[in-house]
């Protein structure tokens, strides 16, 4: 791959451009805030009907995490503070602190689809020979932490309700300072609305939109990295952009939910090229036969990705379960 040419073709799409910036703001949280008081209301009408608004209130709460996501990246807005300052702000909304999740992803970015740099950022994948040689126990939690429902039902609540209030160890003071800080903004938005709503219909409403965004923002990065084709190599094969172009993915979106997904479709231009702003990705992926080359996944094709377990080094390919009893008689190694 000429590394030259595809520097040249995202630098000119990487400027945030403030009146686009400030009306994705707008139109996103405007919406979002003024259907949370609409499912408010509706509960005195019938809870059917603040379930239904709050599918819609998920919609715009994913768009939000999008623009949480592109402060984290600093391509959001030219200035650094209105990044920070908009991405706590979204990451209050979204139950995710801001400078913590900031380290992590920058992480899952420089370690993208590197066997020997799995860990951190990722979904927990195994390679065959790593599970045929794990103990007992430790298959049994793998194949419960990769059933669906507790990935993308349990698993969202957890790490959005749960494990995103504490700090990690490997984080410094400012990461810290700022898990403290997101949760010293929930107690109070929680406190402010027991105090005028009731805790009972906060968590009505809350909780509905929590566990719709988690689930399909969970699953929308788990098919950005596990899908047919997809790019995973040892450490010493690995190449930045190889693991861009083809460990991620581009899920061509039916247009209304690009639009609610906030274009994170085009995650192989997204991982080539973090500093171009979402609101740029589909334009910098038109304008070069470079990222046109990359084969799709529709919303069709990527339900095959509920199949996928394993990685089999020596097939270079995800699989199911089913083949596992076959490899068992295949050596380990050619």
């Amino acid at each position: 791959m000429n590394m030259l040419s595809w520097k040249q073709a995202v630098t000119s799409h990487q400027e945030p451009v403030l009146r686009k910036s400030v009306w994705q703001v707008i139109n996103t949280l405007i919406p979002y805030l003024t259907l949370c008081g609409v499912m408010i209301w509706s509960l005195d009408v019938s809870y059917w009907l603040t379930l239904a608004v709050a599918v819609a209130a998920g919609g715009f709460l994913i768009r939000i995490f999008i623009i949480f996501h592109d402060c984290g990246h600093g391509s959001f807005f030219r200035s650094q503070r209105a990044n920070h300052f908009w991405g706590f702000v979204t990451g209050v909304l979204t139950f995710t602190p801001y400078h913590q999740w900031r380290q992590k992803h920058a992480l899952h970015h420089a370690t993208s689809g590197d066997l020997d740099r799995r860990g951190t950022g990722d979904i927990w994948t195994l390679t065959v020979q790593e599970y045929f040689e794990a103990p007992r126990w430790k298959r049994l939690a793998y194949r419960l932490f990769r059933n669906p429902f507790v990935l993308f039902v349990l698993l969202p609540l957890y790490l959005f309700l749960i494990h995103q209030r504490f700090p990690s160890p490997a984080v410094g003071r400012r990461e810290r300072l700022g898990v403290h800080w997101t949760n010293g903004a929930l107690l109070l938005i929680a406190i402010a609305m027991s105090m005028t709503i009731g805790i009972k219909a906060y968590l009505l409403i809350q909780l509905p939109v929590m566990m719709i965004t988690g689930t399909v923002g969970l699953w929308l990065f788990y098919v950005q990295h596990q899908f047919e084709g997809v790019y995973w190599k040892r450490r010493e094969h690995w190449g930045f952009a190889e693991a861009a172009l083809h460990g991620s993915s581009f899920y061509k979106l039916p247009r209304i939910l690009q639009w609610f997904s906030g274009n994170i479709g085009f995650h192989h231009i997204h991982h080539l090229s973090p500093r171009i702003p979402n609101y740029n990705l589909e334009k910098c992926h038109q304008a070069d036969p470079l990222f046109q080359s990359v084969k799709p996944i529709t919303l069709g094709s990527s339900l095959r990705s509920f199949t996928y377990r394993l990685w089999d080094e020596q097939r270079g390919k995800l699989i199911g379960y089913r083949h596992l009893r076959e490899l068992r008689r295949r050596p380990l190694h050619p």
